[in-house]
């Protein structure tokens, strides 16, 4: 049989590799030939802003072990955010052919980063020789595999440990991985496809192209109203969302992309009916890759605290991030953004349904996000 390169970071054992299909080299005579020397698995199922922002670990683990072979086990709905990363080599869904893995393969590395039974059972089941983040034990029980976990563990226990933490989740995660004072940016490739994609929306709405907006002195501010089910109380109000988007257009040189998913579609309705002409909808049916890519047309990103926040730092965007019932301590915006949180003496609760009047969200004013927005679009 010929020699295979069993070792190879390429290799890929059910179809042909890359560099195969590409140029139809065989591995006794590949000048792509990639030796791996370890194997790390990442444990991180959801949800999809967390899976994005924990790729902050990935500069540091390659430059720390440049020869590491990467897979990472996460939720079906989240593997997209893992596509076209270049330094992640296998991406495996949750479900039979993780646990599969799991039952087969050893690795020098298990980092899992999830605290969750759910994924501390597959931290639990893992074959590796060092082990960081989170475990379970046979009565049920999640346990810290290291010292250096221990604090994300009780903060996930404790809302006023969660409440008084001032340290990023950058931080926190790197240094649960061994990785502190290593790079930690979120990385967020698009593929030429994607960009394609929003460069063709760009034209049906008349944005002209990035390099020429500072000649036209156009600026493009995006206004992303989503949170997610689990969050209702992230959402900046309707009525805000409105009146931010009728003071921008009122600066004659602004355009407003408006950004959701499915569960926004009626929210949406609702600031495109109050918010009068001018305002440009994205649409709340487009895949996660090309809601993502429509972000990368903004120069600046108004988002609550969610998705479309790391999103927009994957991709080198400015941001205005809005907290209310979450940790804005806890966000890193890499100097490219500011951070507004409420006043209100019981923000960062962490309640998913309050009946405070006016919510701790509504204190955020429009004009204080508008006068964030115009200072980042100056610099």
């Amino acid at each position: 049989m010929e020699a295979i390169k069993s070792d190879c970071r390429h290799m890929r054992w059910d179809r042909p590799c890359d560099p195969h299909k590409r140029e139809g080299v065989h591995c006794d005579r590949c000048p792509h030939y990639a030796p791996v020397d370890r194997r790390t698995l990442v444990i991180k199922l959801d949800a999809l802003g967390d899976v994005l922002r924990t790729t902050c670990i990935l500069p540091g683990l390659k430059k720390a072990f440049p020869k590491t072979q990467v897979t990472w086990i996460t939720m079906p709905a989240a593997a997209p955010l893992l596509l076209n990363n270049p330094h992640v080599d296998r991406v495996v869904p949750y479900g039979p052919e993780a646990l599969a893995l799991l039952a087969v393969e050893e690795f020098d590395d298990v980092l899992c980063l999830d605290a969750a039974p759910r994924s501390a059972a597959l931290g639990g089941r893992a074959k590796g020789k060092s082990k960081r983040g989170f475990g379970l034990e046979k009565r049920g029980r999640v346990f810290p595999f290291n010292r250096e976990a221990e604090e994300w563990f009780l903060m996930g226990l404790f809302d006023d440990i969660k409440r008084r933490n001032r340290r990023t989740y950058q931080d926190i995660v790197m240094e649960i991985c061994g990785l502190s004072g290593q790079p930690q940016e979120i990385v967020l490739r698009l593929t030429e496809g994607e960009r394609a994609f929003a460069r063709r929306f760009a034209e049906r709405a008349g944005l002209p192209a990035e390099r020429e907006r500072a000649r036209n002195g156009v600026r493009v501010i995006g206004l992303n109203t989503g949170s997610g089910a689990r969050w209702p109380m992230k959402q900046w109000p309707v009525g805000h969302c409105a009146e931010f988007v009728r003071a921008c257009l009122g600066k004659g040189d602004c355009r407003i992309l408006l950004f959701g998913g499915e569960e926004e579609r009626a929210r949406n309705r609702e600031i495109l009916a109050a918010a009068g002409e001018g305002l440009i909808d994205t649409g709340c049916g487009n895949s996660l890759r090309e809601f993502m890519a429509l972000i990368g047309l903004c120069d600046v990103l108004v988002t609550g605290d969610t998705l479309g926040l790391h999103a927009a730092l994957g991709l080198g965007r400015k941001v205005v991030a809005l907290f209310g019932p979450t940790s804005a301590a806890e966000i890193d915006v890499y100097g490219r953004g500011i951070k507004i949180a409420s006043r209100s003496a019981c923000a960062c609760c962490y309640l998913r349904e309050c009946e405070r009047s006016p919510s701790c969200m509504e204190e955020i004013k429009p004009a204080e996000v508008l006068a964030a927005a115009l200072k980042l679009l100056a610099k």
